[in-house]
């Protein structure tokens, strides 16, 4: 979009919130990048320059604006609707992988050399793959600056600098303060205005911005309804969990507020600040265009009125995509509270205990490879399932089916539909919910069946597929609408502290087909 010059200085001129982290204002004469939304923006139209990235305006040698503080805009929904190679990159940029495994790690991942990876990065989003990591370490820091009491020295460390000269420099350059006056702004702004320390060790608390509106009612009540014991929980109006991350574990707490989601993430290790939010942010779908979606959706006179009621749905996805497929395969023809006690037997036995200051999570969801040891005659499962959930978790183990955000949606798809047990419905909710394919459609799903019957819309998978091409490429999002007719709990907001879920929409007793 920041080709456009016209639609860009358009956005800017009406301060158009929508555009953020679409694209970036950088202006000529003052050397300072913002948000298209920035309140202090009024330039010519002579004196403005569009950038694809913060990164990119950086390396232009353009300072972050210390009022609309472009690096906490939400991020581009391009990456959460494309399945392409620049798209790949950057889920795994914000996934850390440069900082874990350098540039070379990260072309492997996705088949390119170094150079080649560079130069298509390059042509897109003005800057390579460095310039992108090191935009991300900058806004780590910026956090735990502002968030925490760390001494400076563990600041830089925790937020992958590699030297505190280097982080000093950087943090100067991008935001045109130093550290120590960064923390000191931070403690004069008033309170409810930004990032606040939470005086608990190892806790941060912080405000994840997302484009308006958004509709909390299915994306927390499906969390909190599915929830697994000790992995999950809803506590005191948050959903909270476990996270799994490259150098410890955290614990987050999220809750819906008028304008952003509060977050509070208790860490082993500061340095997995960066990855935590980037999943947090996943897991809610909070760089969704919601404009986009729904005005695709409102198109469809039958689906307008479901729109209309209650815009900004967006699709409750996951933190961690082969945890996801094996719960999917433990929920496929049993109820939602039937999947979890199995879930949950899995966690008891297999799973990472954990110890939560602030409520009762016990463990980390076991990883693949863990579960590799499981006996299946353990599982109360029928045989062909158990067949099923082990090869899963020998493929996942073995590296010959992989989920991550380095994976090409098509190819994941193949390489589920490979594997005994997997039919049409499972596959299609795992790229809904794990892979982030806006476009999956689990046609088959009995809920989107009778709420299209209830609409009128066509009620059998083959011609209900058909009529859905008119939502491409949102038909995930159309899912979160019809199942919302449903008037069950997992569409609402859970109203008490251990609200947990029985079947709901989509997860039908009894009824969902492999």
């Amino acid at each position: 979009m920041h080709t456009d010059t016209e639609r860009c200085v358009r956005a800017v001129r009406s301060r158009d919130a929508r555009f953020d982290g679409w694209f970036f204002t950088a202006v000529l004469t003052t050397r300072i990048y913002c948000r298209p939304s920035c309140p202090a923006m009024s330039p010519k139209a002579e004196n403005m320059t569009f950038y694809p990235s913060a990164a990119a305006c950086r390396q232009a040698g353009f300072r972050a604006c210390k009022r609309c503080r472009p690096d906490t805009s939400p991020g581009s929904p391009e990456w959460n609707t494309r399945a392409d190679t620049v798209a790949r990159a950057m889920r795994l940029i914000q996934d850390g992988v440069v900082d874990r495994e350098g540039v070379p790690g990260l072309a492997a991942r996705l088949g390119y050399s170094p150079r080649q990876l560079e130069r298509r990065l390059r042509e897109e989003l003005g800057a390579g793959p460095l310039a992108l990591a090191r935009a991300q370490r900058a806004q780590t820091a910026r956090l735990l600056i502002e968030t925490s009491d760390l001494p400076m020295a563990d600041v830089a460390f925790g937020s992958g600098f590699a030297s505190v000269r280097t982080f000093n420099d950087t943090v100067r350059e991008v935001f045109g303060l130093t550290p120590g006056e960064l923390r000191a702004r931070a403690a004069a702004r008033p309170a409810g205005t930004g990032p606040a320390a939470t005086g608990t060790p190892g806790a941060v608390e912080l405000r994840l911005p997302y484009r308006a509106p958004l509709c909390p009612d299915n994306l927390f009540g499906h969390l909190a309804a599915t929830a697994v014991p000790g992995v999950e929980e809803w506590r005191d109006g948050a959903y909270r969990r476990t996270l799994a991350l490259p150098h410890g574990y955290g614990i987050v707490a999220l809750s819906p507020r008028p304008g952003h989601i509060a977050c509070r993430l208790h860490l082993t290790d500061p340095r997995d600040l960066s990855l935590a939010i980037a999943r947090c942010r996943r897991l809610l779908d909070l760089d969704a265009d919601p404009e986009a979606v729904d005005e695709r959706l409102r198109a469809d006179p039958l689906l307008a009125p479901l729109v209309g009621r209650a815009p900004g749905r967006r699709v409750p996805r996951t933190v961690d995509a082969a945890e996801f497929a094996v719960r999917a395969v433990l929920g496929q023809q049993v109820s939602t509270a039937a999947a979890r006690t199995h879930a949950g037997r899995l966690v008891t036995a297999h799973g990472t205990p954990v110890t939560d200051p602030g409520g009762g999570l016990t463990h980390l969801f076991p990883a693949p490879g863990a579960l590799t040891a499981l006996d299946p005659e353990s599982l109360a499962l029928p045989r062909s399932r158990r067949a099923t959930l082990t090869t899963l978790v020998g493929a996942l183990a073995g590296g010959t089916l992989r989920l991550g955000p380095d994976t090409g949606w098509d190819e994941a798809r193949a390489g589920l539909m490979a594997l005994p047990g997997f039919g049409p419905w499972t596959v299609e909710v795992i790229a809904m919910r794990a892979l982030g394919d806006p476009d999956a459609f689990p046609a088959t799903d009995l809920g989107v069946r009778r709420a299209a019957a209830r609409l009128g819309l066509p009620a059998t998978p083959a011609a209900l597929t058909a009529r859905a091409a008119a939502w491409r490429p949102w038909r995930a999002y159309a899912v979160q609408y019809l199942w919302a007719t449903d008037d069950h709990p997992v569409n609402h907001l859970p109203a008490g502290p251990g609200h947990a879920g029985a079947p709901g929409p989509g997860l039908p007793e009894g009824a969902r087909a492999s």
